[in-house]
């Protein structure tokens, strides 16, 4: 009975053997991984389209009137301003022209 041993397996059956469970346990742990990969992206996707459906913050708010008094005291400092020659005609122009609607 020669080349074929009976008991414990030879050099080539162990090397084979330990093949099959180093490539069992690289699949297996190949897919855990990918798995966990999944999953962890599904969760972050679901954050982004949670953050996404939430209402988004209203517009900023136009910037409200002066109220008259606040007008007419800013329209007679700029008259003053151009009485005393501190602003030019353009100049007093644009800056009424800024504080009326």
């Amino acid at each position: 009975m020669r080349g074929r041993r009976v008991g414990r397996p030879g050099l080539l059956g162990t090397m084979g053997r330990t093949a099959v469970v180093a490539g069992t346990a690289t699949a297996v742990s190949g897919r855990v991984a990918r798995n966990q990969n999944a999953k962890a992206q599904e969760q972050a996707d679901a954050q982004a389209a949670e953050q996404q459906a939430a209402a988004p913050p209203p517009p900023p708010a136009a910037p409200a009137p002066p109220p008259a008094d606040d007008l007419i005291s800013q329209l007679e400092r700029l008259g003053s301003l151009h009485a005393q020659g501190l602003l030019t005609d353009e100049e007093f122009a644009a800056a009424k022209g800024s504080l009326l609607p």
